[in-house]
């Protein structure tokens, strides 16, 4: 038996290191492209300006102690060993330590919050106390919204210091690498043609950034391996041939020295230290495609080693040769591989570039689910890598930002010196939000958290510093951009609070329906309408709009609210909650369709469907538990059910497919027994034969074999007919203005930039995947 026992554990443990390798290896073309990539600028931006007056042997070591401690102690250290631990869900990031916070504090700011969220099972991580008692300083930070308006504002900086990360990360990678065909006697027309080519590869990236990288992920983590393989080797052979006494500068005693022989302009050149660890914000921000033990695996036994043979061996050919500095890495290759190295370092900064932007793409995903950006077409461009996603308006922003850097600038000095800020700047953001994770999630002793915030924040505050004082030098580009992206957030995040704020006081009254009896005061006409609102209870105030001004509405009424939660990913049996509003007989009822920060709302051609069953299964449940009391009478605003979507049990229904012949004759009776109508509906269904080919067609009966309560079968009978005749989408088409007695900030805050942005941006029936032929828009001008 224990034979039997010990053989099933080695084979599992066979299975978790194969499993283990291979999340390794691909981690290399995802995670690591940025990092690797740094050897090609790191020695030839330190070493410019004021520095190059102090080059010597005891410079050179000096330097690249700095750079070894500075690869220990913060990606090493820092991201592998403490932050990779704090994971959301699996998620890393910025926003997954915000996420964290939010659930086990009350620093969250999304306005529609219910306790109901509290129950998604993603909500708290396994081993959470949920009951812990509550700290001085967490009741501090809860009470005041300053505090905690404060402290979204400073992780959406960190968000746009992210995005001038995704424009100067390709920048300056393509730029590099392809300075290697300076050639020093006809420097104007290399330099023009080094532009040139730069620019064309930009463009050429983004161009097929459509495409998805998961088309060439498993091209990408080879051509990664071999270029760090390659990079390592040419240091080891560095080290060899020109100094090997370079392994003494790994001793602290050198930055030291470094720095009592350099001065001030020591302290300058850390702007360009720091660049050796850019990239280093990829290995948390990726961590939601593979593990904590593979990132970790990769850096230890490949990435960190060969780093440091590569910085050794370039800083063993620079002390031999001090004049070789504007383009080190490029000269202290071997003659014959010049050409291998230089095709290879290319490709490798193009997918260094290409994890970047995939990056920036999930922070304005992320920022657009708090309601902090302007909304956008999102694309999910993989069927296997769920967080593979595309957005084609921030696609070409960032080609024409990277392209005006590399025109503007024609320089990799310049383009360093901005690049080191934002990257330093998101790494600080890090080591603050995750000071707070230790007390609040890992609650541990506010001791310790201050020690890692002072460690970590001291190592960091240095190189932010050194960046902050290069900001005449390129360092306000990242400062303009973040200046730019922050107003955007901020009006847009303005703006939709204080349309959230006017629904919510101006919300129909429960006493006003119910006046209007079960007919509403109005005809009610065959079919489902589906009403789109922000709020999670009560009436909006579009629906009042709508009952004064046309004088029917549909038989069943359904109040759609599609939220965010501070959660990665919602299950999808946990998607759908469902309520009852009113009593049974005005057939009104709530469905809060939820997802998470990083779920792509894909368009899902069987929502009709998934909301009928949903429907179904609520009547139901509210059945059995009214039969349990020995009561029928409906609560006017009932509690929210969760309904399962994935299985089609309990529900009183039975799904049948439908042939083409009887899909059809559904489909043109759908609207209304309106020739007119019928003939529009067909020509629209002939116009997307193609979409509506792949839709499956589904007809739903009430199961006759099953014994179902005579009220319950009425409602479902009202609930078919009414999906038979046809849904109806209504949103509001609002118009927000400031008030006239409102402040000057204010007015421009609604009426110009959130209006400008409002008009210029994807419309919610887009974003929400609302079919065109069922739209039906509500005008209303908000008054905030």
């Amino acid at each position: 038996m224990d034979e039997e026992i010990g053989a099933a554990r080695q084979v599992q443990w066979k299975s978790y290191c194969k499993t283990l390798s291979l999340l390794a290896f691909q981690s290399f073309g995802v995670v690591y492209g940025d990092l690797s990539t740094s050897p090609l600028y790191v020695y030839s931006n330190t070493l410019s300006g004021r520095l190059n007056s102090y080059l010597d042997e005891t410079t050179i070591f000096g330097l690249f102690s700095l750079i070894f401690w500075t690869l220990t102690l913060v990606p090493l250290l820092k991201y592998v060993i403490i932050v990779l631990s704090a994971d959301d869900n699996g998620e890393g990031g910025t926003f997954a330590l915000y996420s964290l916070l939010c659930r086990h504090a009350k620093f969250s700011l999304l306005p529609n919050q219910q306790a109901a969220d509290e129950d998604l099972s993603t909500y708290y991580q396994p081993g959470t106390d949920r009951n812990v008692i509550s700290s001085p300083f967490k009741r501090f930070l809860e009470k005041h919204r300053k505090l905690r308006t404060c402290l979204l504002l400073f992780v959406l900086f960190g968000a746009c210091m992210m995005i001038g990360d995704g424009v100067f990360t390709p920048t300056i990678s393509v730029f590099s690498a392809i300075s290697g065909l300076r050639d020093p006697d006809i420097s104007k027309l290399a330099d023009g043609w080094i532009l040139f080519i730069t620019c064309v590869v930009l463009v050429g990236l983004f161009a097929l950034q459509h495409r998805g990288t998961h088309r060439v992920a498993f091209m990408f983590a080879p051509i990664v391996v071999l270029w760090l393989l390659s990079i390592g080797s040419i240091g080891l052979y560095n080290i060899i041939r020109w100094n090997p006494r370079i392994f003494v500068a790994l001793s602290p005693h050198y930055i030291v020295k470094f720095f009592k022989t350099t001065g001030r302009d020591g302290w300058i050149s850390l702007g360009g230290v720091l660049l050796a660890i850019t990239g280093t914000e990829a290995m948390f921000a990726d961590l939601g495609h593979f593990t904590a033990a593979s990132i970790r695996l990769a850096f230890v036994g490949v990435i960190y080693p060969c780093l440091v043979l590569q910085y050794m061996g370039q800083a063993a050919f620079l002390s031999k040769n001090l004049t070789a500095v504007d383009n080190s890495f490029y000269l202290s290759v071997p003659d014959p591989l010049f050409w291998p190295v230089f095709v290879i370092a290319t490709l490798a900064a193009i997918v260094g570039s290409q994890a970047i932007i995939s990056a920036t793409f999930s922070t304005v995903k992320q920022c657009l689910a708090l309601g902090c950006f302007p909304r956008v077409k999102v694309v999910h461009t993989s069927r296997w890598i769920h967080g593979q996603i595309y957005i084609p308006e921030i696609n070409w922003i960032l080609m024409v930002l990277c392209l005006a850097v590399a025109l503007g600038f024609r320089n990799i000095e310049v383009i360093g010196n901005a690049y080191g800020l934002a990257c330093i700047t998101v790494m600080f953001v890090t080591t603050c939000l995750m000071s707070l994770v230790i007390i609040f999630v890992w609650q541990k002793n506010l001791l310790i958290s201050l020690l890692f915030l002072v460690f970590f924040g001291a190592i960091e505050g240095a190189y932010l510093s050194a960046a902050v004082m290069k900001v005449p030098q390129g360092g306000w580009a990242p400062i303009v951009l973040a200046f730019v992206f922050m107003s955007i957030m901020y009006a847009w995040h303005y703006g939709m609070r204080r349309k959230y704020q006017f629904d919510l006081q101006n919300k129909v009254s429960m006493k006003w329906i119910l006046n209007l009896g079960p007919s509403l005061g109005i005809m009610r006409v065959p079919g489902i309408g589906l009403i789109y609102t922000e709020l999670v209870t009560g009436v909006p105030a579009i629906f009042s709009h709508f009952v004064t001004n046309l004088p029917a509405f549909h038989q069943v009424l359904v109040f759609v609210c599609v939220k965010s939660v501070p959660v990665p990913y919602v299950p999808v049996d946990e998607r759908y909650l469902i309520g009852r509003i009113g009593p049974r007989e005005y057939r009104m009822y709530r469905c809060i369709v939820r997802y998470g920060y990083k779920d792509v709302q894909k368009d899902d051609e069987n929502f009709e469907n998934h909301l009928v069953m949903s429907i179904a299964r609520f009547i139901q449940m509210e059945a059995e538990e009214s039969a349990s009391s020995g009561s029928y009478e409906s609560s006017t605003e009932g509690r929210m059910a969760v309904v399962h979507t994935t299985d089609t049990t309990g529900t009183g229904l039975v799904v049948r497919d439908s042939d083409d012949g009887a899909a059809g004759a559904s489909q043109l009776t759908r609207s209304s027994k309106s020739e007119t109508l019928r003939s529009l509906q067909s020509m629209y269904e002939q116009e997307s034969v193609g979409s509506v080919s792949r839709r499956r067609r589904v007809r739903f009966q009430i199961d006759e074999e099953e014994r179902i309560d005579p009220r319950v079968r009425d409602e479902l009978s009202d609930l078919l007919e009414a999906k038979e005749a046809g849904v109806a989408y209504i949103i509001g088409h609002s118009y927000v203005k400031a008030r006239r007695n409102s402040n000057f900030l204010k007015k421009f805050a609604i009426n110009y930039a959130y209006s400008f942005l409002r008009k210029n941006c994807r419309g919610p029936s887009v974003t929400l995947h609302i079919p065109h032929i069922s739209l039906i828009e509500v005008g209303m001008i908000y008054y905030v």
